[in-house]
């Protein structure tokens, strides 16, 4: 009975030899975002973040953590990020990692793009998925692109105008886009610091975090005054001003010399923030002469570093690609010592047109160029790196304290 059965299995052609499945056609998966540049090039891939279009200039970080830091410095603003380390969004996103001050979406970059897609996210810390958080933050963004490629692109040709579309229906009118990518600005001559500065005086009173307890906070009243102008400052540079032991105002970019004086500081911060020094400087650089004239010891981070070399007489340049990522080699010429810094900025001081009292401290062994620089007739001194590192390392957390020796050796009473 087995032995018919199967013979009979074997006989029937229906069941030996089925007929064969037309295969399904082949299908693309659907473009669900663009990012269009300035000379017309189309880079397709998959939509992330907020709906819509973003515009931009767009630079590329090196960095391989802290993309929610890098997402919420206010220096980005007016630019599309793209990010060289493939695996963006794997740690998820938290309500601690913040920089901007202001936590308004404005405050942040207009874009990211992304290589691979975005996984669930794996860290104790992690509150959110990274979609959800681009999309509370109104980021625009992009997967699925070859990244490696368009930082080549940047390296060769420079930083270009962009836009980034987002759309999960796939409809795109490219043309217009491109249109409108060619009609964007150059970021030569805009002044950013408007949208991400405060609107109001303010005390900041926290300090750095800890894996128990995260941030901490110190009793105001107790150290040493400090003013910062806040150009876009970073929240984890005043809290290592807080840490150093300083009692930290922080006021608009656009505060007059005269208010800042009146407030009696033993020191005035110059901080990070976005655009062409040159056009911010329109109003930074006299105050921040008047307070370099009357000896207040000073200390400029980044965009503020730009700005005080402008006070100075000197000039500021666009670069090529600019420096952005926590991987960058910086000699600092006053202790012979290289340090691993993060860096992000486009702009950079011509060392060549300081004064003789502006000496260079720092450099960039990457490219040679200006990364510091100190005043021998008054008690001032900045770097373009961000020394607060975050992200990045801590090779340079030794800047606040010399700004903390630099105040308190010029108080009054130690130097009457």
């Amino acid at each position: 009975m087995l032995q018919d059965e199967h013979a009979t299995l074997r006989a029937d052609p229906a069941r030996t030899n089925p007929e064969p499945k037309t295969p399904e056609p082949w299908s693309e998966p659907l473009v669900t975002a663009l990012l269009v540049l300035a000379d017309g090039t189309v880079l397709e891939g998959f939509g992330i973040g907020q709906t819509g279009i973003a515009d931009g200039e767009v630079c590329f970080n090196t960095a391989m953590t802290g993309y929610q830091e890098i997402l919420t410095d206010p220096s980005y603003a007016g630019q599309i990020v793209t990010f060289t380390f493939p695996h963006i969004g794997n740690v998820g996103t938290n309500d601690e990692d913040l920089e901007s001050l202001d936590q308004a979406p404005a405050s942040g970059v207009r874009g990211a793009v992304i290589a691979s897609a975005v996984t669930k996210p794996s860290n104790w810390r992690s509150s959110s998925h990274l979609d959800g958080w681009l999309k509370a933050r109104g980021i625009v963004g992009i997967t699925g692109i070859d990244t490696r490629a368009l930082t080549a692109l940047i390296r060769d040709r420079g930083m270009p105008n962009a836009v980034i579309a987002n759309d999960p229906e796939g409809r795109f009118d490219r043309e217009a886009l491109k249109a409108r990518a060619a009609a964007l600005a150059p970021m030569e001559g805009l002044d950013l610091v408007p949208p991400v500065t405060s609107r109001d005086v303010s005390a900041w009173t926290e300090t750095v975090w800890a894996v128990k307890g995260g941030y901490g906070s110190r009793a105001a009243g107790q150290g040493l005054k400090v003013v910062a102008i806040d150009y876009g400052v970073k929240r984890n540079i005043l809290r290592l001003l807080a840490e150093a032991g300083c009692d930290v105002t922080v006021v608009p970019a656009t505060t007059k010399a005269e208010d800042i004086l009146a407030m009696k500081p033993d020191g005035v911060f110059l901080s990070n923030g976005p655009g062409d020094p040159a056009a911010t400087g329109e109003y930074a650089v006299p105050v921040i002469r008047k307070l370099l004239d009357e000896r207040v010891p000073t200390f400029g981070i980044c965009l503020g570093h730009q700005l005080m070399g402008l006070a100075l007489g000197g000039r500021t340049v666009k670069m090529g690609q600019g420096h952005h990522g926590a991987n960058h080699p910086v000699k600092d010429h006053t202790t012979g010592k290289v340090e691993i810094v993060s860096m992000n900025h486009g702009f950079a001081v011509d060392p060549k047109s300081l004064p003789a009292t502006a000496v260079e401290t720092h450099v960039s062994l990457f490219d040679g160029s200006n990364c510091g620089l100190s005043l021998t007739d008054r008690p001032a001194f900045s770097v373009q790196h961000h020394p607060e590192a975050s992200p990045g390392p801590r090779d340079s957390h030794y800047l606040f304290e010399r700004f903390v020796k630099l105040m308190r050796e010029n108080r009054p009473e130690t130097t009457a």
